[in-house]
């Protein structure tokens, strides 16, 4: 597996890792580009806790800043990072059913 595959799956799975950062990602799925303060108006998080967690999951490109009015920025999901993450899990997944297979064959016989 390439070496850029593994450090975005692990970019990805450490942003995962925090319920607060799902909430957030769900919240964005749902509804849609938002900004740190409609977040905290949804979420039982303050802004300034949002507004950290928004930059750990942009560093790990599952969202994107885009300036809004009045300043304000407004965040996006990225689903690239997120793809990129699940074929690391697919081909993960596709190395250890195979070994799984024989050992399975060979306790059946």
């Amino acid at each position: 597996m390439r070496p850029d595959v593994e450090a975005i799956a692990e970019q990805v799975f450490v942003a995962l890792a925090d319920p607060s950062r799902r909430t957030i990602l769900a919240a964005l799925a749902s509804g849609g580009p938002a900004t740190a303060t409609d977040l905290a108006a949804r979420l039982p998080i303050t802004r300034q806790a949002i507004a950290k967690h928004l930059a750990l999951l942009a560093e790990a490109g599952l969202v994107t800043a885009e300036p809004g009015e009045r300043r304000r920025v407004r965040y996006r999901l990225r689903s690239a990072p997120m793809q990129v993450a699940q074929q690391f899990l697919a081909a993960l997944a596709r190395d250890w059913d195979s070994p799984l297979d024989a050992l399975r064959d060979h306790l059946d016989r």
